[in-house]
């Protein structure tokens, strides 16, 4: 069996310049070079398993294996075997040694994605070889030593799991030797332009396309308004998609297709909407970021909606 590649730094290509973003990569570089077991929290779509392979890239393991398995995707029997191997003869269909993932990581770095669905079971387990670096394959009972850092992950409330039991407290500690938050992508609408235009101009690519003309202002404005319940992923899949649907790909890109079970291809702005911006404005003083405040929206999506409507003045307060 080959070994595992290293992480390259295309696989750890995170994008985004607001605020929080830079701030969660900053904690990630200050990490990294700690030889410590780290827990990225995040909901589904923001990219985990990209700061995961970040931490290894920046750490003293950068040049071994990085390792990913995902423990919501296995039941608990094959989820054991994936984790610590099996010896020959320890089930039906067992014919030979298997080796595990923490030997075929040994010297790097493993990845256990979803680690909320890992079983009691499974969980002691991995104590056991975080705290002490053993571990016995299944069906066997001699031990095996090996040195991997691990980095794992969930969009599960970790803290309530182990409160009520269901989530051993003693791993919890363990893994959170520090906690690595991914912002949401509504907390960084900064990023969501620039996100779409990455997007878009490696899909442009991936078309054989010559260029990609941009976004449109009814494109853009859809894309600011929207919440993004799948992140950073749900993005992506709704850049791709409108750009390969887009017939006319000379011309910058008027439609996004947010709904793909959907007619509608933009989202469509409220009835009444300008009347409510105006009055918001009116009475928050045209103060644009207690304006934004007051309708829940980010100070970006404000202003979109203020252009659109033909309310945008130079005042930026």
């Amino acid at each position: 069996m080959s070994s595992p590649m290293p992480p390259s730094p295309a696989e750890t290509n995170l994008i985004g310049e607001s605020a929080p973003f830079r701030a969660m990569l900053a904690h990630v570089s200050d990490l990294a070079p700690i030889d410590r077991p780290v827990l990225v929290i995040g909901e589904r779509g923001t990219g985990k398993e990209l700061v995961a392979s970040r931490l290894a890239l920046l750490s003293g393991r950068w040049n071994q294996p990085l390792l990913q398995l995902n423990c919501a995707a296995l039941s608990e029997s094959l989820l054991d075997s994936e984790l610590f191997g099996h010896e020959a003869g320890a089930f039906t269909g067992a014919v030979r040694r298997r080796a595990s993932r923490f030997e075929l990581a040994d010297r790097g770095t493993l990845f256990l994605d979803e680690i909320a669905n890992a079983s009691l079971a499974v969980q002691e387990k991995l104590l056991r070889v975080i705290e002490y670096g053993v571990f016995e394959r299944v069906g066997g009972n001699e031990p095996v030593r090996v040195d991997v850092r691990v980095i794992a992950a969930t969009h599960e409330d970790l803290p309530a799991l182990a409160g009520s039991g269901k989530f051993r407290a003693d791993l919890l500690d363990r893994l959170a030797f520090d906690v690595i938050r991914i912002p949401p992508l509504r907390e960084r609408s900064e990023d969501i332009l620039l996100l779409a235009e990455h997007f878009a101009q490696r899909m442009t690519a991936e078309l054989g396309r010559d260029f990609f003309a941009g976004f449109a202002e009814p494109a853009r404005d859809a894309l600011l308004a929207h919440r993004w319940p799948g992140n950073v992923r749900e993005l992506r899949n709704v850049v791709e998609r409108s750009v390969y649907r887009q017939a006319e790909w000379q011309a910058p890109l008027e439609a996004v297709r947010i709904d793909p079970f959907g007619a509608a291809p933009e989202v469509e702005a409220a009835p009444g909407e300008r009347e409510t911006l105006a009055a918001s404005l009116a009475e928050h003083r045209h103060n644009q970021r207690r304006t934004a405040s007051a309708l829940g929206l980010t100070y970006d999506q404000l202003r979109h909606r203020l252009r659109k409507h033909g309310l945008l003045t130079n005042r930026a307060g």
